[in-house]
C-alpha cells in the first residue's frame, strides 16, 4: 500500500494527471446502455423482448431500430447486444444481400423466413464493458450501417 501512495505522490508531484475511471456502458446493466444512449443524444426506451430480456427502442436519422440482450442468465446479467432494424419492403436479391455483406464490415444483412429484410450489428459488452466514448462510436457504425442499408435497399 506505501508503494501505491507513493507512487500517486509522485504523480501529484510531477504534476500528472491521474486518469479517472470512466463509467462503463455494461450489458449486465441495461441502464448504464440507455443512458450512454441518451448522452449521446439518441432516444432510448428500455422495455423486453418476448422472451423477457431486456430490449432497447431508439432512432437514428430517422430511422427506427432495436437493441436486443444476449447471453442473459434469468432475463438479467446480460453479455452483449445486437443492434437490429427491419425493412417491410426490400428491393435486394439474394445476390444483392450477398454483396452488401461481402462489402461491408460492420453490420450484417439478411432477408428472414418471412420476407423481412434485417440489418444487424453485435457489440461485446462483457468482462468490463465499454466507456461512453467507444459505445458512441459503435453507435455512430450502427447508424452508418443503417444509412448504407436502407440506400441499398431502397436505392437512394
Amino acid at each position: 500500500m506505501r508503494k501505491f501512495s507513493a507512487a500517486l505522490a509522485s504523480f501529484a508531484a510531477l504534476g500528472l494527471a491521474i486518469p479517472a475511471i470512466a463509467a462503463e456502458v455494461r450489458a449486465q446493466d441495461p441502464a448504464t446502455v440507455v443512458s450512454a444512449l441518451q448522452q449521446g443524444g439518441y432516444k432510448a426506451q428500455l422495455t423486453t423482448d418476448s422472451s423477457g430480456d431486456p430490449m432497447i427502442r431508439s432512432a437514428a436519422n430517422g430511422s427506427d431500430f432495436e437493441i436486443f440482450f444476449y447471453g442473459c442468465t434469468d432475463n438479467r446479467d446480460c453479455r452483449t447486444v445486437q443492434f437490429h432494424s427491419g425493412y417491410q419492403e426490400p428491393a435486394m436479391t439474394l445476390e444483392s444481400f450477398n454483396k452488401w455483406n461481402a462489402e461491408h464490415r460492420f453490420g450484417r444483412a439478411y432477408l428472414d423466413s418471412k420476407g423481412v429484410a434485417r440489418v444487424e450489428m453485435d457489440v461485446d459488452l462483457d468482462d468490463g464493458g465499454l466507456s461512453q466514448k467507444l459505445f458512441e462510436d459503435n453507435v455512430e457504425f450502427w447508424a452508418s450501417v443503417m444509412g448504407d442499408f436502407e440506400g441499398q435497399v431502397w436505392g437512394s
